[in-house]
């Protein structure tokens, strides 16, 4: 009952000043907004990648070349791999199951007077059964078509509702536009939609045979990358055909005992951790970004309330006169200060919100997610920000002698 009270006497010498008040709590508003709105993205980012993820499968292997930062530029050997490299992996390799080389660049997709743009894949008929991606039109290219580097295609699942909406696009033709000019490609399938695989949109994709587009499109000596399936996803079996895919591709390489790879091997659950250490970091940053806001905020709480203390020091005096002890002078001003930090944070948590969904809204890359935890803790954040600001006000009010406060104009 007692803290009620204190708190009831709060509200009124709050609402004495409105104006002030609000003011004060522009900056707890603004962090925790700036919470509550990266808190919700990270959320849906990290969300869609863990699905993207879990949708290919934990058996996958990748081999790349190895990328170093040099200045904050990339910088290393990209033409190491050779679309041979993966034949051989395919044969010599027993821990896996399928293997497909792939390049990929992005290109412009036309059919009659409509375009869109979209991500050419060069890759092999190994591709639906490593990626889990089904035909629902059609039917895939087959190893004939990459040993003659056939001019087909399979569409993805919005680039076929970008280029014919409704009607059927199997055995049309659409022109496929690159650097080295055009080429005309025959429908011959059509995929599931299916959105984002890991950090691509596979539904935006244009898949031709890889040969012919190393040969034809692209003018490619090397491959981007070599995705290869291990017979299971155990760890035991993940790095056996790690080492199997190193052995072989040293051998061809050429590289001798000692010597540093020209390539690098990892598997799905190291980029998955790669990932969460990404979004670690990226975390970290937006935190500090609204906890400056949050600092300044209570700094601006802070200034409010040894200005309200001046100005009710007659105020205090009469209290403590009446028998108020430094402790109810203490609990008050505390009160205050938490008061005005929790209604400028439940205002951010309602603009953090609405902030996030405009994004969500305006990219369309990702749903944006708010969960309760991340409103919990930002409210938290608030209303210790409050206290923490009020302590120093509230230990000088509880510290003024009462016949000095009493005679204060």
């Amino acid at each position: 009952m007692f803290f009620v009270r204190i708190m009831f006497m709060a509200l009124r010498s709050l609402t004495i000043h409105p104006l002030r008040s609000v003011l004060a709590t522009l900056g707890v508003l603004i962090g925790v907004g700036a919470v509550v709105a990266a808190m919700a993205i990270l959320e849906g980012m990290s969300s869609r990648m863990r699905e993207g993820f879990a949708s290919m499968g934990s058996n996958k292997l990748f081999v790349m070349p190895p990328q170093q930062r040099r200045g904050g530029r990339v910088v290393g050997n990209f033409d190491t791999l050779k679309i041979d490299d993966a034949w051989a992996i395919a044969k010599e390799c027993p821990s896996l199951k399928n293997v497909m080389p792939q390049v990929a660049l992005n290109g412009t997709v036309k059919f009659l007077s409509k375009n869109t743009t979209a991500s050419v894949l060069g890759a092999t008929d190994a591709y639906t059964e490593i990626n889990s991606h089904r035909i629902v039109e059609g039917s895939f290219f087959e190893k004939a078509d990459i040993q003659g580097q056939s001019n087909v295609a399979v569409l993805g699942a919005k680039v076929k509702k970008d280029l014919f909406g409704g009607r059927p696009a199997i055995g049309e033709k659409v022109k496929v536009m690159t650097p080295l000019g055009g080429r005309q490609f025959t429908v011959v399938g059509v995929m599931e939609e299916k959105g984002n695989v890991a950090f691509t949109n596979v539904d935006e994709q244009v898949i031709i045979p890889i040969t012919t587009a190393m040969e034809k499109v692209y003018g490619l000596k090397s491959i981007a990358a070599i995705v290869a399936e291990a017979v299971s996803g155990a760890d035991k079996d993940i790095e056996k055909a790690k080492e199997e895919i190193k052995k072989v591709l040293r051998q061809r390489h050429k590289i001798r005992a000692g010597q540093q790879d020209d390539f690098a091997v990892q598997s799905q659950k190291e980029f998955v951790e790669q990932f969460a250490t990404f979004t670690n970091i990226v975390g970290v940053v937006l935190f500090s970004i609204a906890g400056i806001s949050l600092v300044v905020g209570g700094i601006g709480i802070m200034n409010i309330m040894l200005v309200s203390v001046t100005e009710r020091t007659r105020e205090i005096g009469v209290r403590m006169a009446m028998g108020a002890q430094r402790a109810d002078v203490l609990k008050q001003f505390l009160v205050e200060a938490s008061i005005i930090s929790f209604f400028g944070g439940s205002i951010g948590v309602a603009m953090g919100y609405g902030l996030a969904t405009t994004i969500e809204r305006m990219t369309r890359v990702f749903e944006t997610i708010t969960t309760t935890g991340s409103v919990i803790m930002a409210l938290s954040m608030a209303t210790c920000v409050g206290i923490v600001s009020g302590l120093y006000p509230a230990w000088k009010a509880s510290r003024l002698d009462p016949v000095e406060a009493l005679r204060y104009e």
